[in-house]
């Protein structure tokens, strides 16, 4: 019999959490962010088993060690529902680019975003959870873009949720700002604010602070912050890696990298057993976590616009989860001020261990602007946002 998993927080004030406190905390009430205690780890001789399974049948395999009994039972339908509405039959198709080269197309979702294969499976355990305990609840979350088009549209039907998705006025593109103020259902709302998406993050952030508004509200988080967001991102590094030859076949994932989310998916899937080289932290002019590899000191500075929204940020909330790793799973302090300052120093009590994970698996990248939109010799153009990823990856 599997063992349930129970969660606690990076800052030390919450444990034995089980899958559903986590799912509709959202966010810990310490300020922390929710992790397992345990990390459950795919033998050899399991990962061969698993490599040949389909997407929907990988994914019940990957998720089941992190859910309750009873949701358990139900995953695989789950599983079923959500990825039988993506638009390819194998829901993450790898293309080859080059010798050793390869790119994964998460854009088969019903917004285009790699979002979606998170975000479908998300509103499907709310929607079971919240239908199961008869309760309501209040969402919301912050965006960049693609986050609040994927939400809002994965949301649209759950007559349980009202969702409010704060979004940076005139920095995101048009047809995301589109789509996500075309959306008229019940419960779905999209609000424009004179800000980045930092200040879009630190206002959600301080909602939950609120304690008292927190607990009145019953609020919950869409974004990464929420554990249940990032475990079906770990699946696709599984599918890709299982596609090039693992486990018998070490691979690298050049990852383009914002809030942290789905990197961190990456070091999951290397933490259970995958066979992962290198991962590599993408990241463009806003390059905070380059700078902290580099320097030790995390320091917000400015955000500078770029043709790629999602990595325009300074401050890389699942970095924290990380951290909590890297320091031996010992509680987070964040000193007083630090949010408001963005500054956090390597040392007095923070110091990592010399075998830190980041060191060895996270690599980081600076490039710089391009304005055009680059044709890798092939039948498909890439983004700024990937060309970002493969210009890196490419340097292997």
């Amino acid at each position: 019999m599997m063992t349930e998993i129970k969660y606690l927080s990076t800052r030390g004030q919450e444990s034995n959490l089980n899958f559903e406190d986590v799912l509709l905390s959202g966010l810990a009430r310490d300020g922390g962010l929710y992790l397992p205690n345990t990390w459950p780890r795919f033998s050899n001789l399991e990962l061969n088993e698993m490599k040949n399974l389909d997407y929907v049948s990988l994914a019940e395999k990957i998720i089941s060690p992190f859910v309750g009994k009873e949701i358990r039972s139900k995953l695989y339908e789950m599983c079923r529902e959500v990825y039988s509405n993506f638009n390819h039959e194998e829901v993450v198709p790898i293309k080859k680019l080059d010798a050793n080269l390869y790119v994964m197309e998460l854009f088969y979702g019903p917004t285009f975003a790699f979002k979606d294969y998170a975000m479908q499976f998300l509103a499907h355990v709310f929607d079971y959870v919240l239908k199961e305990k008869k309760k309501k609840i209040l969402i919301v979350g912050a965006t960049s873009g693609d986050t609040g088009s994927a939400a809002l549209e994965a949301f649209k039907n759950n007559t349980n949720v009202d969702l409010f998705i704060l979004f940076p006025n005139n920095k995101i593109s048009l047809i995301q700002q589109k789509h996500m103020t075309t959306i008229f259902k019940k419960g779905c709302q999209s609000v424009a604010i004179e800000t980045d998406f930092d200040g879009c993050q630190s206002i959600v952030k301080s909602l939950f602070s609120d304690l008292n508004f927190k607990d009145e509200v019953k609020l919950s988080a869409i974004n990464s912050i929420n554990w249940v967001r990032l475990i079906p991102q770990v699946v696709y590094y599984f599918y890709g890696a299982f596609k090039l030859g693992a486990p018998n076949k070490k691979v690298n994932f050049s990852v383009p990298t914002g809030n942290f989310g789905n990197i961190f998916a990456g070091w999951v899937a290397k933490k259970m057993g995958l066979p992962i080289n290198t991962l590599i932290c993408a990241s463009n002019q806003n390059d905070i976590l380059t700078r902290f590899f580099d320097s030790g000191t995390m320091e917000r500075k400015c955000v500078e616009e770029s043709y790629s929204p999602s990595m325009d940020i300074q401050v890389s909330s699942n970095f924290e989860r990380l951290l909590f790793e890297m320091l031996g799973s010992r509680s987070v302090f964040v000193p007083q001020g630090q949010g408001r300052s963005g500054r956090l120093l390597r040392g007095n009590g923070m110091s990592l261990r010399s075998d830190c994970p980041c060191r060895q698996d996270v690599e980081q990248g600076r490039f710089a602007r391009t304005r055009r939109t680059e044709q890798h010799d092939h039948d498909f153009a890439l983004l700024q946002i990937e060309i970002d990823a493969v210009k890196r990856g490419d340097g292997l």
